[in-house]
């Protein structure tokens, strides 16, 4: 679908660190500001025990998991909202992404700190204000332009001078953007100008090899901090899923089992991003493939088909759906069907999570 997370945060925090445990792409990571410049961009798989479950009933050739777009984002500094640390152009990126991935350090140790000490609270205001000034030189320009339109009565310039008046008032108070509940014709007047403090946050807090599930007073400022904003936190050690990730899958949980860990934080962290977009997942299965493909939540059963192949919107016809727990309860798609649990459903259908679908399309 084309959909990007942006991983941002202050120099030496750990970003590279867990991107290059998200990917595997060998981004820089090294003990000195701005060791990344251009923004490293990964395409990972998002973690989706179903699909073994799906196979276990159905044989096919080869699993595809759905995906997800992650693009390191070199560290900001104070000031980058005025150019600071080439701030502009990495604002610039931010600005592209659909979801923000903010990690914070929390933890000590040797590596430099931007600020010569750890403060994740600190930290965090840092970045929220840059990029709060980043929107208000958006939205004030924007309001400008509205307003200049505005002078003939014009009713959508009047409009849209109104909602960027009322996004910088939020601004100024001290609020991002995603802590109001905008009304979609409030969104139709944002949403082209890109604004980053709208855009849904997940914090990283990326902790000490101590402390793996993030129990610690640092990581409790940034759920707190995350709670009061509208954002949601996951707690990992960058270097401990790097080591995780340079294992060989079948040593993997073994390490897993001696640091005390159902599973990497990284799988945690892909699946919050995942659905931090507003995304879920349904499948098609047979002899070639199983595939998980990705679609918005509230899509409708032709828009899902579309993802597949856009003739496959235009002259869909009907969808049959069932569950994977139909698929674990009776055995086989025949089973299901004789019991009466293949739908049959059109149009209007608001696909599930988790739906196994087969499209009939016309010509």
């Amino acid at each position: 679908m084309g959909l990007a997370c942006g991983i941002v945060g202050l120099p030496n925090v750990g970003k590279s660190t867990i991107f290059n445990a998200i990917t595997a792409a060998g981004a820089e990571s090294a003990n000195y500001p701005f060791c990344t410049i251009e923004p490293n961009v990964g395409v990972v798989d998002v973690p989706d025990e179903r699909l073994e479950v799906i196979h276990k009933f159905i044989t096919t050739d080869r699993i595809i998991p759905a995906s997800l777009r992650i693009v390191d984002i070199a560290g900001l500094v104070k000031g980058a909202s005025q150019g600071e640390g080439l701030g502009n152009k990495f604002l610039a990126n931010i600005k592209e992404s659909d979801a923000i991935l903010h990690v914070v350090r929390c933890f000590e140790g040797e590596v430099i700190h931007v600020h010569g000490k750890v403060d994740p609270l600190v930290d965090i205001e840092v970045i929220d204000l840059e990029l709060a000034l980043a929107d208000l030189d958006t939205l004030e320009r924007a309001a400008d332009r509205a307003g200049k339109k505005a002078r003939g009565m014009d009713k959508v310039a009047l409009h849209e001078k109104d909602v960027c008046e009322r996004a910088i008032a939020t601004l100024k108070g001290g609020k991002p953007l995603r802590s109001v509940a905008w009304k979609p014709n409030e969104l139709d007047v944002l949403r082209p100008l890109f604004l980053i403090t709208i855009k849904p946050v997940l914090f990283v807090a990326n902790v000490a090899d101590t402390d793996p599930e993030g129990k610690s007073p640092l990581v409790d400022v940034v759920r707190k901090h995350a709670a009061a904003t509208g954002a949601e936190v996951v707690a990992l050690c960058g270097s401990i899923e790097g080591e995780i990730m340079a294992l060989a899958p079948e040593e993997r949980g073994a390490f897993l089992a001696d640091m005390g860990l159902k599973e990497p934080g990284l799988n945690r962290l892909i699946r919050q991003a995942y659905h931090l977009l507003g995304l879920q997942t349904y499948y098609t299965a047979g002899q070639i493939e199983i595939r998980a493909w990705t679609i918005h939540k509230g899509d409708t059963a032709p828009v899902a088909a579309g993802v597949i192949h856009t003739d496959f919107e235009k002259h869909f016809i009907r969808a049959e759906i069932y569950s994977v727990d139909d698929l674990v309860a009776h055995g086989s798609e025949a089973a299901i069907k004789a019991a009466g649990k293949l739908r049959s459903e059109g149009r209007e259908y608001v696909m599930r999570d988790g739906d196994l679908c087969h499209f009939l399309i016309g010509k």
